[in-house]
């Protein structure tokens, strides 16, 4: 039996009447975090290799991983004893967690908000958003809204693809925080120049990031590989 998933209109609707009718209350629709384990260490992971341009280098904050490949082409800029993790212990046990935890988020099934295509210009509050293709960031920027609650979490399941074009941003507001934010992404995601992610992208195959990119979180790539060139990378605290 197929579980009802709500318009993103009417689902909003219902999480800001609950919101405001009994704040104190807890939240039937809320999220837990997903567990990272071992992977929370790593802010750049990938399975096949990591690639860094022949540009600027970039700036890592935050320990980078690749396993069960060997391969880092570039020597990015590692910040505070950062570390490069290749083919050993620390990043078979990354990957490995990482699996679970993408897995994790996308058998999450609780009061699915249903979206599709741009998210640009949305502001959206705590909860599972869930879209049976990709989801882009593009034409304004994208706000996520915690209401005051720092623990509260969002998690983004896509069955496809990820695209934040230029200049996009992921914005904060209302306590919302880096760490409880999730984008897991069917297949590859792509941040175009300038963009600004928030949280951590979990891609079952690539992702590639452009110049100037800055992700406050982590990319996380579990089969395939990570493509910078020129951006920043800071782990969430």
């Amino acid at each position: 039996m197929m579980r009802p998933t709500l318009s993103i209109a009417a689902a909003l609707a219902l999480l800001l009447l609950a919101s405001s009718a009994a704040a104190s209350s807890p939240n039937p629709c809320a999220q837990a975090t997903v567990e990272l384990g071992d992977a929370a260490a790593f802010v750049i992971l990938g399975g096949h290799e990591v690639t860094t341009g022949s540009g600027v280098r970039s700036e890592v904050f935050g320990d980078l991983g690749v396993y069960p490949g060997s391969s880092v082409t570039g020597r990015p800029n590692m910040v505070n004893e950062s570390a490069i993790q290749i083919a050993n212990g620390a990043s078979s046990a990354g990957i490995r967690d990482l699996t679970i935890a993408y897995n994790d988020a996308t058998g999450r099934t609780l009061c699915p908000v249903a979206v599709a295509g741009n998210l640009g210009g949305m502001t959206l509050y705590p909860g599972l958003y869930k879209s049976t293709s990709g989801i882009e960031i593009t034409g304004s920027d994208l706000t996520l809204d915690a209401q005051g609650d720092s623990d509260a979490v969002f998690i983004f399941q896509m069955a496809e693809t990820f695209l934040s074009t230029t200049g996009r941003k992921v914005i904060l507001t209302g306590s919302a925080n880096t760490k409880n934010i999730f984008w897991q992404v069917g297949t590859s995601a792509t941040l175009m120049g300038d963009t600004v992610l928030e949280g951590t992208m979990m891609a079952d195959q690539s992702i590639t990031s452009g110049s100037r990119a800055v992700v406050n979180g982590r990319v996380l790539a579990r089969i395939a590989s990570v493509t910078m060139e020129s951006a920043v990378f800071y782990l969430p605290q």
